[in-house]
């Protein structure tokens, strides 16, 4: 199916209440142009080094940039004030990091607390009995508002994906009950091509779609 054809689909699958995060991750800028052509605004990247490429090569003022992967401290301060929204916030120390490096720029980061729900070794994000420690770190912070939670789960059948989605939606769902300082509840970042129908059944509202929209990667390149 061509990219258009492709769109059309997840958006009249998900509906207007999820966002879509096309996550651009490889794909060079000829195809970031025809997504936002085809009327994408919200691009999401693994990586910094390629994060910060397009976003200097990829000249669109109403784009809204994402940073899904793993966020080194290091190279914080290279995407500080540049990102819409950090979906990756996994730890104590690049809390710290955040906090600093938005304060000494006077901005606000938007951060989404990742949770490793399977507990996967080869994943990063924290585990749901760590979350109140880093809640709390949050609630002290100026410069970092927390907007919600992000996971990424373990590959397995429909089933073992719906109890995960499950369970996250209940820990969202929960800390939505409670009131905090400068943290809310508004976006449950779950769900990918291959699962994004059964996070959005569960309740996600903001879904990270790759290969769905730009076809398969090259790793090669």
């Amino acid at each position: 199916m061509s990219m258009n054809e492709n769109i059309r689909n997840i958006k009249d699958s998900i509906g207007e209440d999820v966002a879509l995060i096309a996550v651009s991750k490889t794909k060079p800028l000829e195809d970031m142009e025809e997504a936002y052509n085809l009327g994408l605004r919200d691009f999401g990247e693994n990586k910094v080094q390629e994060l910060v490429y397009k976003m200097d090569n990829f000249h669109h003022d109403d784009v809204k940039w994402h940073l899904i992967g793993h966020l080194q401290r290091n190279k914080v301060k290279y995407i500080a004030g540049r990102v819409q929204l950090i979906h990756s916030l996994d730890s104590l120390r690049l809390l710290e990091e955040i906090e600093k490096q938005y304060k000494s720029k006077d901005i606000i980061a938007q951060v989404l607390i990742e949770i490793n729900i399977g507990k996967e070794e080869n994943k990063s994000g924290i585990f749901l009995e760590d979350l109140e420690e880093l809640i709390e770190a949050c609630e002290s912070c100026s410069n970092v508002k927390v907007k919600g939670l992000m996971t990424v789960i373990p590959k397995g059948n429909d089933e073992s994906c719906r109890e995960y989605f499950k369970e996250m939606k209940t820990t969202f769902d929960n800390l939505k009950e409670r009131k905090f300082k400068n943290i809310e509840m508004k976006y449950l970042s779950m769900g990918m091509t291959g699962d994004y129908k059964i996070a959005i059944e569960q309740g996600s509202n903001m879904v990270r779609i790759g290969e769905g929209i730009f076809g398969k990667r090259n790793y090669n390149l």
